[in-house]
C-alpha cells in the first residue's frame, strides 16, 4: 500500500512537473485500465518510461458524467449508464493511449484523452451516446432531479 502511494505520488508529481513547465505533455503514453471508477474516471497502470509502470486515476478530458453518489435516483443510474457504457468500451483490450495529458485541480489524479486501440476517443463516443456532458473543467451546472 505505501509503495502503491509512494509510486503515485511520483506519477502524479512527474505529470505535474512536465505539466507545469508546458501545461501538458502531449503523449501519448501506454497504460492499461485496472478499473473503471465511474463514466468520467479510470484507473490505469501507465508506463510513462520503457519498464516503468505506475498507477494513476485519469479523468477523462472534455467530459463530465452524472454521479454514482447523487442523492437523486434518477441522477445516479444515469451514473451507472455511464459508467457500464465506459466498461463495455474497454472490454475488447484493456490497453489505452493517454494524450494531452496534464494535472488535475484534485491531487492524486491527471486529466487526459483516452484513446482506445481503434483509434477512437472514449470521452467522444460516451457524448455521442447521450450518456455524458461536456466538461470544460470549470464549474459544474447544479445537476436538478427530474422525478418524472
Amino acid at each position: 500500500m505505501i509503495k502503491s502511494l509512494h509510486i503515485l505520488t511520483c506519477l502524479v508529481a512527474v505529470f505535474a512537473t512536465a505539466a507545469a513547465a508546458r501545461d501538458e505533455i502531449s503523449g501519448p503514453v501506454a497504460a492499461e485500465i485496472l478499473r473503471v471508477i465511474d463514466g468520467d474516471t479510470l484507473l490505469v497502470e501507465a508506463q510513462p518510461w520503457p519498464q516503468q509502470k505506475m498507477e494513476v486515476y485519469v479523468r477523462i478530458r472534455g467530459i463530465d458524467a452524472p454521479e454514482l453518489k447523487s442523492k437523486c435516483e434518477r441522477l445516479r443510474e444515469a451514473g451507472l449508464d455511464a459508467q457500464r457504457a465506459l466498461e463495455a468500451l474497454t472490454v475488447q483490450s484493456r490497453k489505452i493511449q493517454l494524450t494531452h495529458i496534464s494535472g488535475d485541480k484534485y491531487f492524486g489524479r491527471i486529466v487526459a484523452d483516452v484513446v482506445l486501440l481503434d483509434g477512437r476517443g472514449a470521452g467522444h463516443d460516451l457524448l455521442l451516446a447521450g450518456l455524458v456532458q461536456t466538461y470544460d473543467g470549470g464549474r459544474k451546472p447544479q445537476q436538478v432531479c427530474d422525478t418524472n
